[in-house]
């Protein structure tokens, strides 16, 4: 893990734990709302690549009910690189993860998987038309998106990814 003296400002800004923190909370509490099951913890690895990279966030779906696989087939340069972009994340990840859990954002089930819980009112929310609340918002999205697949193992196998 990079310590922060050496990361530079965009990378301390776009990786930190709080926003990280904030982006798999947010997946987590719509995986939950429309999959009506909490989401499973190996999925905020693939929600952070998808949301931080700024062409794959404009790139996802603006519907829901687009196919993962049929939207893969139609994106060839997202799909490319997101492999090596989700490898990149997986500390920050983790490190996200983890505050999240010990400030309340996240929490842990009895299945082990993750249920998210967004913060409101003054002092916690993001600068409206930020890109953190953008980037927030769409995480969102992907946890909603990631629901509608039937097996988790579906989306890394489509994303050619591993847990």
């Amino acid at each position: 893990m990079t310590g922060w003296h050496e990361r530079s400002r965009t990378e301390a800004a776009m990786l930190n734990p709080a926003l990280v923190a904030a982006i798999v909370a947010n997946a987590a509490l719509q995986y939950h709302s429309h999959g009506g099951h909490s989401m499973p913890w190996p999925l905020s690895f693939v929600v952070a690549p998808m949301v931080l990279h700024r062409g794959t966030r404009e790139a996802l779906p603006t519907t829901s009910r687009t196919n993962l696989g049929a939207w893969v087939a139609d994106h060839p340069v997202e799909h490319a690189g997101f492999a090596r972009r989700a490898l990149s994340l997986r500390d920050p990840v983790q490190e996200g993860i983890r505050f999240g859990l010990q400030n309340g954002l996240l929490h842990v089930d009895s299945e082990g998987c993750l249920t998210g819980t967004l913060a409101s009112g003054r002092g916690h929310t993001l600068e409206r038309g930020s890109e953190a609340k953008q980037i927030v918002a769409k995480a969102g999205f992907v946890g909603k998106w990631l629901a509608k697949v039937d097996q988790p193992a579906t989306t890394f196998v489509v994303l050619g990814v591993a847990p």
